[in-house]
């Protein structure tokens, strides 16, 4: 097989980057490991930037979206009882979030891409990338896990096969530099049938541990609490996690939270995690085969769709005027994005959750950042721009060749 460009996984970040590339008629293929009915049925939450839901509008992807989506204008802060809402439109000029599944968004692209005309090969196996320090990359597979061997040649490889796939440890290891940390604490989600107990998203600091209230539908809700993450779901009975979720979330104007049947649960770590450099030779990684942060900033689908972005950009400049710059820059811009979310998502995330090292001194001071954060206007117009995501920012080039929503547009 030939194309211009292999990705690997179809992911937000491969799926998005596919879709770029086709409206600026640059072919490509994608393989992935599993099958189209896993990736469009593996529930994920999803938070999605001003930024991302305009790419999304803009590149003809966003109907039902905003259809079926969730427009929040806020935030809500809850400690010592007490409930404090961030007003991110008052504070942004205008800007807010939208809820609206990650697994939704996959949904979305692939059948965007499948209407154009656009491969997808699922269901793959034993990957490996070959060449790609040369002009000449290649990707080879086995289709349907154990079949025969292919190979895929291409100009370019992007590698958008998360955390655990081929791409990242394909950069030898004197080359890269790898950052992360490890939490001590990690989510127990649920997904509920129930009414929505409150308008957006609650976010809660309790004595007993961070809880989180998200609306997914009229019908689904998403809730999460702090536990150890070596924790067995098996320990925790519908009765003991209604009961914390209520501890948690319990206000001193009584406020009630809607019971519903548990529909779903399970226990995830958390990290957060960088990849220094993001290319090699002609191999890029994008989002989580990159970087990985904790939930609690709403960031991860997010700086997937931002690296994309800047990569389909650079790969337009390339291919309609030969220039390289943006290729070559694509690390250095892409990670000063990346470092600005893992900082904003490591505050939330220390800011939001009980420490088990925490000294009484270091709870006041938990406490105290909250407060400032909840009356200073200051403060909260900076949670509030980065909550709902910070401009994307380009190195002075020429616009010839370049990619811009206004292009999509026209």
């Amino acid at each position: 097989m030939r194309t211009q460009v292999g990705i690997i996984g179809a992911g937000p970040a491969g799926l998005m980057l596919s879709h770029l590339l086709h409206l600026q008629g640059i072919e490509s293929i994608i393989i992935e490991s599993r099958t189209r009915e896993e990736i469009e049925g593996t529930i994920r939450a999803g938070v999605l930037e001003q930024g991302t839901v305009d790419l999304m509008n803009a590149t003809g992807v966003g109907e039902r979206m905003m259809r079926e989506g969730h427009f929040h204008h806020g935030i809500e802060l809850r400690f010592n009882g007490n409930g404090h809402r961030i007003n991110m439109h008052e504070l942004t000029g205008g800007k807010k979030v939208t809820v609206y599944a990650q697994h939704e968004v996959i949904k979305d692209l692939v059948a965007a891409r499948l209407k154009a005309g656009g491969e997808i090969i699922f269901n793959v196996g034993d990957v490996s990338l070959h060449d790609f320090d040369t002009l000449a990359p290649k990707i080879r597979f086995r289709k349907d896990k154990n079949g025969d061997l292919q190979e895929i040649n291409c100009d370019y490889i992007a590698g958008c096969d998360g955390f655990h796939g081929p791409s990242r440890p394909s950069i030898p290891a004197t080359i890269r530099k790898e950052y992360q940390k490890i939490y001590s604490f990690g989510w127990l989600g649920i997904l509920t049938e129930a009414p929505p107990s409150a308008p957006e998203l609650i976010y809660s600091n309790h004595e007993r541990g961070f809880a989180l209230l998200s609306t997914r539908s009229p019908e689904i809700q998403r809730l999460y609490i702090q536990v150890d993450p070596k924790d067995d779901i098996a320990n925790w009975s519908d009765d003991r996690i209604w009961w914390e979720l209520h501890e948690r979330l319990a206000t001193k104007d009584g406020w009630k939270l809607i019971e519903g049947p548990i529909i779903q649960k399970g226990i995830v770590a958390m990290r957060s995690f960088v990849c220094d450099p993001m290319q090699y030779g002609r191999l890029f990684l994008a989002g989580d085969a990159a970087h990985i942060v904790p939930p609690t900033g709403a960031k991860g689908l997010n700086l997937a769709i931002a690296d994309v972005q800047v990569l389909a950009r650079g790969l337009d400049a390339f291919y309609k005027s030969g220039k390289t710059e943006l290729l070559e820059s694509y690390s250095a811009i892409c990670l000063r994005r990346v470092w600005k979310a893992e900082r904003f998502s490591w505050y939330m995330t220390s800011m939001l959750h009980r420490h088990d090292d925490h000294t009484p001194f270091e709870r006041g001071i938990q406490l105290a950042e909250l407060d400032y954060v909840t009356s200073s206007r200051a403060a909260a117009t900076s949670l509030a721009e980065n909550y709902v995501g910070l401009p994307m920012e380009w190195p002075n080039a020429s616009d010839e060749g370049s990619f811009t929503l206004k292009r999509l547009i026209s």
